[in-house]
């Protein structure tokens, strides 16, 4: 199978409006890869190119009004790619678009984007410094259609982030040490209001300075549908957001970590929701427990290693934590994309392609704000960092 290559680097930099323009030139052929891909499905589900544009417009003018600037970044990807913006927002706001799609169609969906996503604080690694990464559940094809950019910002931190070609930010890390990943969720809340696309709340995370901020966005931001996201700062901490559509439930680590798949765990969240989407994903309910099983046995001892091993468990295959393509029953090849794993205190990000049939990994670098580093160095435990100790006694 086709899609084992490593992951294109895409490096932009400039105004808005040169980022896009440098996007589109550099990744132009995946991203006419990543468009088609999705007209083509709402085409199969019976919707022509003006019911492709209607569906996709319905998002344009809320989301040029919360961020116009990310609106002007597409514009110019769009020109960079030689397409309309109408495709370009479509990469972005797929999700919302094929849910509204099915829903018209009255076609269930039978591919929901999965994922299971972990985050080791610095305390239970063994050199005190965080890791955070997931598994990108999806459509096969995808291992052709996606790319890892870098964006270098006058106005904010740099992020280096995986996403589909054409994304604005899927999982990824910026240079103040703020990383975030996402997982499908479902509710009887879903699209019963117009909400932000989750690309771009994804991406105004990572722009921004603070963790508190990063927090915020994906707390408050209105969404169309639910979902998950895992929050942490490479100064050792984090928080994980199940999302409703208009409230977000915290969940905390627990001994060190937190994992999560595609259900609702928080138990206020369930007080007030109905869970809808174990029908898709009944694996959820022990691919989480998977992962925790494998990290638990290295406390305060794990390394990145550990949580790859733990993200190729394939326990219930085929579907288990890293999954192999298999097709669907609406014709679609589902299998773990992408593997992704952040180590921020050290800039770097290592991706997989279909992690089940590959195990090579590509390493990509981002430079980090040296005020971060100094404050993620302080964050180990005792016995993980003599240096702390001496810098403890020379203050005291």
């Amino acid at each position: 199978m086709t899609g084992t290559t490593p992951f294109p680097l895409v490096e932009i930099a400039g105004t808005p409006r040169q980022r896009g323009r440098m996007y589109g030139e550099q990744a132009r052929e995946r991203i006419h890869l990543s468009a088609g891909h999705y007209t083509s499905q709402l085409d199969r589900l019976g919707f022509d190119g003006a019911n492709v544009d209607r569906l996709v417009t319905t998002f344009l003018p809320r989301i040029r009004q919360w961020a116009p600037d990310l609106v002007e970044e597409m514009e110019g990807i769009a020109e960079g790619a030689k397409l309309s913006l109408t495709s370009i927002v479509l990469v972005n706001a797929r999700t919302e678009v094929l849910q509204l799609a099915r829903r018209e169609a009255g076609v269930g969906d039978d591919e929901p984007d999965g994922c299971t996503g972990a985050v080791i604080l610095p305390e239970a690694t063994r050199e005190g410094a965080l890791i955070h990464g997931q598994n990108w559940d999806w459509k096969a094809e995808c291992a052709e259609t996606s790319i890892v950019l870098r964006i270098l910002r006058d106005d904010g931190p740099d992020i280096l982030t995986f996403t589909e070609a054409g994304g604005l930010a899927r999982s990824g890390f910026n240079s103040a040490g703020i990383a975030i990943t996402a997982n499908y969720l479902e509710c009887d809340r879903d699209y019963s209001q117009m909400g932000i696309p989750l690309p771009f709340i994804r991406r105004r995370a990572l722009e921004a300075q603070h963790f508190a901020l990063a927090l915020r966005v994906v707390a408050i931001t209105p969404k169309s549908g639910s979902n998950n996201m895992m929050v942490s700062t490479a100064e050792g901490y984090a928080v994980d957001l199940e999302c409703a559509p208009d409230e977000a439930f915290p969940i905390y680590p627990a001994n060190g970590m937190i994992v999560h798949a595609n259900h609702w765990q928080s138990q206020v969240a369930l007080s007030k929701v109905r869970e809808t989407g174990l029908a898709s994903v009944p694996d959820s309910l022990y691919r989480d427990h998977r992962v925790l099983k494998v990290l638990s046995e290295r406390p305060g001892d794990i390394i990145a290693d550990d949580l790859k091993r733990a993200l190729f468990d394939d326990f219930g295959a085929p579907f288990c934590v890293c999954r192999p393509p298999i097709k669907k029953e609406g014709g679609n090849l589902s299998a773990t994309v992408a593997m992704i794993i952040c180590e921020p205190a050290k800039g770097i990000m290592e991706v997989a392609p279909l992690p089940a049939l590959n195990r090579i990994f590509t390493r990509y670098e981002l430079a980090m704000d040296e005020a971060v580093l100094a404050r993620a160095a302080g964050t180990g435990v005792e016995g993980h960092g003599e240096e702390r100790e001496k810098r403890w006694s020379a203050s005291s």
